[in-house]
């Protein structure tokens, strides 16, 4: 996977259980995945509200004192990696703020397109922001609508916001939780006992122990209150064939151990994976290796339908962090090597197919070529289980401008010819939307055809979204 595509954040909530924020917690190491930057947890309890939010990863930023400090039979939490916004506290979540009506907190996983329009509305209006994150607009948006329920004044900030957006709410002694009405984000509804959770991704629900209930559905308001659990579609329900659930989140962004938009991601990965050798020329080689850990399952997949034994030929690092320092030039891969390593018994003297699942620059899929010829490699096969990037995203993907997308302006073969390997195949676009089919409706594959569900002429990004690795 190319380190320059990162995801934006999740999502969790819990309802009427005594150790909210302990729970919170588990289930945001379980949403780790889904960023790195930051994390926070609000609480609730008897209109209370407490909130502890830092940089950096969940296990550094709470301890057994923050958590009890944190009382509450009511939380929602986050994880965030900044696409809109910068990477520094003031943008960590979940947001609270101070309403009329009480105290509320908001943690939001997406992009909302309109929202450098929204805000110069607010401002104008009066509205002070601290943040230059996205998800602070809701709040200023909710608060204003001062008449009805909660879950009213939700559905006409709903009628509002653009983009891609699955948040959770605290407010009094309600849990909201929305997804937008094309679906874009993952969001689910669990049980644990007599409490109710709320997660970007079912594996959340799992460590807990909780039971996996349904998925929230587009466009879809659910009110969590002492009465029970309420739903209502602001917008109307949305059509199957106006979803538009977002293609990557299967590709690479969920864990393969989740089930999402009604479907497996460890066997929809799988499933790339087979479809890929069926379509691409498989070379004669010794064995098919992944790319740790986005390519390890479509891999597997590729290598029991060529019919290629399968080897854990790049071993991944799990303990590094976003950044490192790089003592001299001298040092070839350094930065690539802090994170994968080849294991040269296994690829010495032997041509290998490495699978992976995207390429984006194509800079870390030559390093990884080059590492792996360097480690005696006679062939190296490059074969990815999804089609070209070509287009950037604007719904909560950090992908660089179109210019930085190497697809966008070269060949499949002046790809190969750049990475340095000895062949280079995608799975094709057809393959992909047929292999991900599901019930719950249709897939955004904008990133692959340029086909935005909201016209490009529509979406507006503030200037601060330039944070693109160099």
């Amino acid at each position: 996977m190319d380190k320059s595509l990162k995801h934006e954040c999740g999502v969790f909530g819990v309802f009427g259980h005594k150790e909210a924020s302990n729970l919170t917690y588990l289930g945001l190491h379980a949403l780790q995945h889904r960023g790195q930057e930051s994390a926070g947890i609000a609480v609730v309890d008897e209109r209370t509200m407490r909130v502890h939010r830092q940089m950096g990863y969940v296990a550094d930023i709470f301890d057994a004192t923050i958590l009890d400090a944190l009382v509450g039979s009511s939380a929602i939490g986050h994880v965030r990696y900044s696409t809109a916004g910068g990477s520094v506290l003031k943008n960590a979540q979940p947001f609270t703020v101070e309403t009329r009506r009480g105290n509320l907190a908001v943690a939001h996983n997406g992009n909302l397109v309109n929202a450098e329009r929204l805000r110069q509305d607010l401002e104008d209006k009066g509205d002070l922001f601290y943040t230059n994150a996205d998800t602070e607009v809701i709040a200023h948006v909710l608060a204003r609508h001062k008449k009805g329920s909660l879950e009213e004044r939700v559905g006409r900030v709903m009628r509002r916001i653009k983009g891609a957006y699955s948040f959770v709410m605290l407010a009094g002694e309600k849990l909201i939780a929305a997804r937008d009405p094309q679906g874009y984000r993952p969001l689910v509804l669990g049980r644990l006992g007599d409490a109710y959770i709320i997660s970007s991704e079912t594996c959340a629900l799992s460590l807990i122990g909780a039971k996996f209930e349904r998925e929230i559905e587009p466009g879809e308001v659910v009110c969590i209150s002492d009465e029970g659990v309420t739903s209502s579609f602001p917008l109307g329900k949305t059509k199957k064939e106006k979803v538009q659930q977002c293609i990557f989140e299967l590709i690479y962004f969920a864990r393969p151990d989740s089930h999402i938009f009604d479907r497996s991601v460890y066997a929809i990965r799988k499933q790339f994976g087979v479809r890929l050798a069926q379509e691409s020329n498989v070379p004669d080689a010794d064995c098919v290796i992944p790319v740790p850990d986005s390519g390890v399952v479509a891999a597997m997949g590729f290598a029991e339908t060529a019919q290629i034994p399968y080897e854990m030929g790049l071993i991944r690092n799990h303990y590094v962090g976003r950044t490192f320092i790089e003592p001299t030039q001298q040092i070839r891969h350094f930065g690539v090597r802090l994170k994968l390593n080849p294991v040269e018994e296994l690829i010495s003297g032997r041509s290998i197919i490495v699978v992976d699942d995207s390429i984006v620059r194509a800079t870390t899929s030559r390093k990884i070529v080059s590492m792996l010829r360097a480690a005696g490699a006679k062939e190296v096969h490059m074969r990815i289980s999804a089609p070209p990037i070509l287009w950037p995203c604007y719904y909560g993907i950090d992908t660089p401008e179109r210019s930085q997308l190497i697809a966008s302006s070269h060949s499949v073969q002046e790809i190969c010819e750049y990475i340095e390997a000895d062949s280079l195949a995608f799975l094709s676009q057809e393959g992909m939307m047929e292999t991900a089919q599901g019930t719950t409706g249709g897939f955004c594959d904008a990133c692959f055809t340029g086909n935005y569900f909201i016209p490009p002429d529509e979406i507006t990004a503030p200037a601060e979204v330039s944070l693109y690795e160099n």
